[in-house]
């Protein structure tokens, strides 16, 4: 197999990494590089215990940068990016690798996600459309399930079952060729948390090259299909407005940025707890004000 640098990013991940990482370590033309974002839990005494190479950073410089600092340690012709909490065997590495193997146009592949019941994470994405946006501010993605319009997540699980282009995957397991991290820099790190994948996979596509589907290939992501826990709404708000301003014409990202504002108004609205609400209250805080520069900032609550 052609060698793969498989790198985990952890935060806080003392329960999970372990199962993450055992099915690698060890493996023939397999590199396994954690990157510790100053984690308080144990993590890094763990890592000690580890068959794995461990980089403890000092601060949290979000998950980007943790990425960016993992992949440029090693200097394997692939790099295989893996969230803490996910779990992926030998047998999907080496159909991932030999995908890439494959076809030099492909820059990026990755696997079907399931939970870990079995039941399948819908981690195919359709790059964020302002129609979309909107629908999901008004909840139209509940009275039309499935209708293609109102979502950027692909939830028809008949696209799941076979190889195909993918616009942009889920950043919890996929692997990219360390030729094409290089050309393009890395993972854009003004991303804190939430929108590095999709931003990496639209700057494959615009190298010409293809970010590939592959479901020969298994991983397992537990919580896959879980909400945003209630303090990164805010997060995740900055993460969508940054995307659009990166990528979007400029009267698109005005529209992108009220869609964010709008959607979450509406939440605040209809939340089920008081931490859900405060957390909505402050991604419209966040819709309705210049972002910060450090992207950090939006985490200390400042």
């Amino acid at each position: 197999m052609t060698g793969v640098d498989v790198v985990v990013v952890t935060y806080n991940s003392a329960e999970t990494i372990a199962s993450a990482v055992e099915q690698l370590a060890g493996i023939d033309s397999v590199r396994v590089i954690v990157v510790d974002n100053a984690s308080s839990d144990g993590t890094v005494e763990l890592l000690g215990t580890l068959p794995v190479e461990s980089i403890a950073l000092a601060e949290n410089g979000g998950f980007a940068h943790g990425c960016n600092v993992g992949w440029r340690a090693g200097d394997a012709p692939y790099v295989l990016f893996l969230n803490p909490d996910a779990r992926i065997d030998a047998a999907a590495v080496e159909a991932l690798a030999a995908e890439l193997d494959r076809d030099e146009r492909i820059g990026a592949v990755a696997p079907r996600i399931e939970e870990p019941d079995g039941s399948l994470d819908y981690s195919l994405r359709r790059f964020p459309r302002l129609r979309s946006s909107f629908a999901q501010a008004f909840f139209l993605h509940r009275v039309f399930p499935e209708a293609t319009w109102v979502d950027e997540v692909i939830r028809d699980p008949a696209a799941y079952e076979h190889a195909r282009p993918a616009e942009w995957v889920s950043g919890a397991c996929f692997a990219v060729r360390r030729s094409v991290l290089e050309e393009i820099g890395g993972l854009d790190e003004s991303f804190f948390h939430y929108s590095e994948d999709v931003d990496i996979c639209a700057r494959i596509w615009r190298t010409g090259r293809e970010v590939r589907f592959v479901p020969a290939a298994l991983a397992e992501h537990e919580g896959g299909a879980s909400a945003p826990r209630a303090r990164l709404l805010p997060i995740l708000a900055a993460s969508r407005i940054r995307y659009s301003a990166k990528h979007d014409s400029p009267a698109v990202r005005l529209a992108a940025r009220a869609s964010v504002a709008l959607g979450a108004a509406t939440h605040v609205v209809f939340a089920r707890s008081s931490a859900t609400r405060r957390g909505h209250l402050r991604a419209l805080g966040v819709a309705l004000r210049p972002l910060p520069a450090e992207p950090s900032r939006l985490v200390r609550g400042t």
